[in-house]
């Protein structure tokens, strides 16, 4: 299934069209005001946040090995915009046109229009493959996207061969003359077309790094949440996200409740990353409120702005319902025990909301996160009481709660 298409000859309307009109002005003005939305992803796009992570220690190195790179500015948002930024590029209507589009004028990673690489892009293909060259990142960007790749998986899949090569797990017959050393750019971009080609090894790249770590007897090498490659940020140095990753339905995914925003960025209020106390309220009020965000068809930046109480605001008066905030939240949450249960008949359960053991279990290394690890039983524990799931499913009593009649 590609696409649903409703179409139509009448013209939507709005129940309150002044209430509206008004609305959109004063939240206009408020994301145009706001640091992040009108600052730091405008100015730097979403790769921002290279530098910002980097530097609390949880931007993930060399499959995950450390979270901290003393040569990570190399491949940032700043230098990108420097050197290879020909401009911004907004979504439809977007105010904060994080987008950006990049050439490489010369050399053998040559791209003369591309479009990104976006900050998940930069890390999976750059950091965490241990590349910290600018142009082969971008060429490897540009060939996930003209290839229909996802960067996340595809770089995070050749960080974990590249620790198994490191570590003598895949012998050297079977790369085919590929050189999976971590910072390899060549190797980088040759492993991104090969897989898209299943030519060669490509074909075992193309398994993910799942299925690659466990065909090379290594399972707990592929840092992965349910099958799905995690994102850039190392929940060693980050609790709340860890939580998320851990609870997130369809597998590591840092949208379902972004918690870096405030644990990093202090929006709408700063919680300390270090610590797990709270977290498992905070991901949950992350994880409805996201749930809304999704099905509204919105962007999730605006919520580093706009709260519940504004999209009740905004439902309202594009509607004419008369939702409050809690009621938004409660949505949000009817969403995200529904998503759960549908994750229960295909058969998951708590035995399956957990992290790579590399980072339950070993202390990071180095750089400001030194020595954490992500103590997740405790999170998790107060997090299924919130929910008012048993061994990671809801209760009957709690899907009749939210009006899901089974």
């Amino acid at each position: 299934l590609k696409a649903i298409v409703v179409a139509g000859d009448n013209q939507p309307q709005i129940a309150n069209t002044e209430e509206y009109r008004k609305l959109v002005t004063e939240m206009t003005e408020r994301i145009r005001k706001n640091p992040v939305t009108g600052g730091g992803l405008p100015q730097y796009g979403t790769a921002v946040l290279v530098n910002i992570i980097n530097q609390i220690g949880g931007l993930p190195y060399k499959n995950w090995q450390y979270g901290y790179n003393p040569e990570a500015d190399k491949i940032s948002g700043e230098t990108l915009a420097s050197k290879y930024l020909i401009k911004r590029r907004p979504c439809w209507g977007c105010q904060i046109a994080c987008g950006r589009v990049t050439r490489v004028q010369f050399g053998p990673y040559q791209v003369l229009y591309s479009e990104g690489p976006e900050y998940e892009s930069i890390w999976a293909l750059g950091n965490d493959t241990g590349v910290m060259d600018l142009e082969a990142i971008i060429k490897a960007n540009h060939l996930c996207n003209e290839l229909g790749l996802d960067t996340i998986s595809m770089g995070a899949t050749i960080a974990t061969a590249m620790e198994l090569y490191e570590k003598g797990l895949i012998p050297s017959e079977d790369l085919e003359g590929i050189d999976l050393r971590f910072g390899n750019p060549a190797a980088l971009v040759d492993a991104v077309w090969r897989t898209a080609y299943r030519a060669g090894f490509g074909a075992r790249l193309a398994l993910g790094s799942k299925r690659l770590a466990e065909m090379y007897g290594a399972p707990e090498l592929s840092m992965s949440v349910k099958g799905l490659e995690m994102p850039a940020y190392d929940p060693r140095a980050i609790k709340g996200i860890g939580l998320n990753y851990a609870t997130a339905n369809r597998g590591g995914c840092h949208v379902s409740g972004y918690t870096v925003a405030s644990e990093v960025l202090g929006l709408p209020e700063k919680t300390d990353p270090l610590s797990p106390q709270g977290k498992a309220k905070l991901v949950k009020i992350f994880q409805d409120l996201t749930s809304v965000v999704n099905s509204a068809v919105n962007c999730l930046f605006t919520t580093f702005e706009i709260g519940a109480r504004d999209y009740a605001r905004l439902f309202n008066a594009v509607a004419g319902f008369s939702l409050t905030e809690q009621e938004i939240m409660t949505i949000g949450e009817r969403i995200y025990n529904l998503e759960r249960y549908i994750m229960f008949l295909y058969g998951f359960s708590a035995k399956d909301d957990t992290l790579p053991p590399r980072l339950l279990r070993e202390p990071m290394p180095k750089g400001p996160a030194e020595g954490q690890v992500v103590e997740l039983d405790m999170m998790l524990k107060e997090y299924y009481e919130l929910r008012g799931w048993i061994n990671g499913v809801p209760t009957i009593e709690k899907l009749r709660e939210l009006g899901i009649e089974l």
